[in-house]
């Protein structure tokens, strides 16, 4: 590219070869890109980038969200708390009270049957919560009711869980005859898909 000096001289040069006409001699006229011995005149826009590969980012590495963690308190005997625990996770209290001094959860799931003597002791447990007599600390989160039998439930006794969920979330946990003989590996009902997100097991 010629800088401001040279266009200066380049027409002092012209004006010279014109003369007094003004019009350069045949020999001095330019010659166009398509004359065969004209000079190489390329004509251009503006000169892009080579593009480049796009660059790979290494994946900012994030700690996994932390699983909630629950306590299955059994409201009675045989309520289900321990193979609740085991195939969802958490802390089996059992029948005691959860300690969070010894990094036990706070946040708990009262489990119980859905029989009459199981939403007995559900109903009870969850009066202590209501009156605020539960240890301190604690999180009352919701009811899990395991299925005491196959088959629908009767009548007053879906109208109790009924009035016991316009209190409290429940979650409902179907007959499972697998888990009667000991194995806990299989998947889970549908049934039971809320309670696997709740407590962050992976859902059937």
């Amino acid at each position: 590219m010629q800088g401001i000096e040279g266009v200066a001289v380049r027409a002092d040069a012209d004006a010279a070869v014109r003369g007094r006409g003004g019009a350069l001699p045949r020999e001095h006229e330019p010659r166009g890109p398509g004359t065969p011995d004209g000079p190489g005149i390329w004509i251009r826009g503006a000169v892009r980038e080579a593009e480049q590969p796009p660059r790979r980012y290494e994946e900012e590495r994030r700690p996994a969200p932390r699983v909630r963690q629950f306590s299955w308190i059994a409201t009675h005997g045989g309520a289900g708390s321990s193979t609740l625990a085991t195939v969802f996770g958490g802390h089996d209290a059992g029948r005691d009270w959860p300690r969070p001094d010894r990094g036990e959860p706070a946040s708990v799931l009262l489990v119980g049957r859905t029989h009459a003597a199981g939403l007995d002791a559900v109903s009870h447990t969850l009066d202590i919560f209501r009156r605020g007599d539960a240890p301190p600390g604690l999180d009352l989160d919701a009811i899990v009711l395991v299925a005491d039998a196959p088959g629908r439930l009767p009548r007053q006794l879906t109208q109790r869980i009924k009035v016991i969920n316009s209190v409290i979330d429940v979650y409902r946990v179907p007959w499972m005859p697998a888990w009667r003989t000991g194995d806990l590996d299989g998947p889970l009902p549908r049934e039971a898909a809320a309670l696997a997100r709740l407590t962050g097991r992976t859902a059937p």
